[in-house]
């Protein structure tokens, strides 16, 4: 099964400064990883294009996108206390944009199975209008933006340990979109709570399942298997778009999860059965430990490309199962499944 991979160096040029943990290394930590020996030979590159303004409007409003664009071009600063912007930021955004566009091209060309868009700045907490939390423009939302406007339903699942406050506000009364994130409660940036549930046409098609510090991988697995294969199936999306966050590994110096590199493959391996293949796509979101970078991602691309290549026992033992029947039964006791 070949997997589409998107990737370009204006992702280099975005510098946020000495310290900063979203730094450019990062990327390439996460080349090293697809360019390992099981990997590369089933990896198909794709070229990155720009965004379009009419495809970022989808998403963002002109006046905020012009703003961000002209700070890019006057040598950047700062846009919140965490997220910089230099000269080259404004394009890395355009491409990292355009690569999810692009790989969405792709795969309805046939071309792939899957793709994995190797992308920065990451994107899930860009809210419509403010840049926040690393991210400059919500590179998930223009994409299933772009295939919503084409009649497709989206489920986007969001693994990675911040809650993606961004993605959710774009599409919170959205009944097209089903947004559903797994991540660590309490953590930056304080959103994510059971009781968001979508507003309007939209109430139901938000699911949050909030897991505490030193949550292990069966009990992603069976968050999974007990709520989001429940709720998705009674959404039936034709897409699954996947926010890859690689900040629950164990190893990570800003989260407090408990996973694997293994664990992230079976995670993404039964995800994967919720849309047929050719309809996949993962974006690359955090992760500031590099080696669990370079291991997550050649996990993740092994289970994209029906790979197994990291046979590491499921870690277990954490807490968390709680939380899990917790959201069972809120959606029960509320009457949205």
């Amino acid at each position: 099964m070949s997997v589409l991979f998107a990737t370009h160096a204006a992702f280099l040029d975005h510098l946020t400064g000495r310290g900063h943990p979203e730094r450019p290394e990062r990327l390439q930590a996460v080349l090293d990883g697809a360019a390992r020996v099981e990997v590369a030979p089933w990896l198909v590159p794709v070229e990155p294009r720009p965004a379009t303004a009419n495809e970022l409007q989808r998403v963002h409003p002109k006046a905020h996108l012009d703003m961000m664009r002209d700070l890019a071009t006057h040598g950047g600063g700062r846009l919140d206390p965490d997220t910089v912007a230099s000269a080259g930021s404004w394009h890395a955004a355009e491409m990292a944009a355009g690569a999810c566009l692009s790989a969405v091209e792709a795969l309805q060309r046939g071309a792939g199975s899957a793709a994995f868009c190797a992308v920065r700045p990451p994107g899930h907490h860009a809210t419509r209008d403010q840049a926040m939390g690393f991210c400059l423009v919500s590179n998930v939302a223009v994409a299933a933006a772009s295939l919503v406007a084409q009649g497709e339903r989206v489920v986007i699942v969001d693994y990675d340990a911040h809650h993606g406050n961004g993605t959710q506000a774009v599409f919170y009364d959205d009944p097209r979109v089903l947004y559903i994130s797994l991540h660590q409660w309490p953590l930056y940036p304080g959103t994510g709570s059971v009781r968001e549930v979508g507003d309007h046409d939209g109430v139901g098609t938000t699911l949050n399942i909030p897991l505490p510090p030193g949550t292990t991988g069966d009990v992603y697995l069976r968050a999974v298997g007990e709520v989001v294969l429940p709720v998705v199936q009674r959404f039936a999306p034709t897409w699954l778009i996947i926010s890859a966050g690689f900040d629950g590994h164990a190893a990570d110096p800003i989260t407090d999860l408990a996973l694997s590199a293994g664990d992230y493959a079976v995670i993404t391996q039964r995800l994967m059965t919720l849309v047929p293949a050719g309809r996949r796509l993962v974006v690359l979101e955090g992760g500031y430990d590099l080696e669990a970078l370079r291991l997550c991602t050649a996990a993740v691309l092994g289970a994209l490309a029906d790979r197994t290549l990291l046979p590491e026992p499921l870690t277990s033992g954490g807490p968390g199962a709680g939380a899990v029947e917790a959201v069972r039964a809120f959606w029960y006791e509320h009457g949205l499944w």
